[in-house]
């Protein structure tokens, strides 16, 4: 039976955590599937804060593995789905 993961990444403070999580999505590149950046903005506003929702490709190691690099990542809260297909 195939699974299917999808990760949430809360971000509480873009400047500060986006270096350290873009290295991470780049060291994890080939499990990213669907990469997807939220925050709120508008003409007079743009958010310190920020959602990253990731489509993983891979087995339950690989999606461990991706968690586990996230976790490390001070600051962000991380969730994970994983769908039974």
């Amino acid at each position: 039976m195939a699974k299917r993961c999808v990760m949430g990444v809360l971000v509480p403070n873009r400047v500060q955590n986006v270096p350290q999580l873009q290295a991470v999505l780049t060291e994890c590149g080939c499990q990213i599937r669907t990469r997807l950046g939220l925050h709120d903005t508008d003409a007079n506003f743009c958010s310190p804060n920020g959602l990253v929702i990731l489509e993983l490709y891979g087995d339950d190691a690989a999606y461990d593995e991706v968690e586990k690099k996230l976790k490390a990542v001070k600051g962000l809260q991380v969730q994970k789905m994983i769908f039974e297909a």
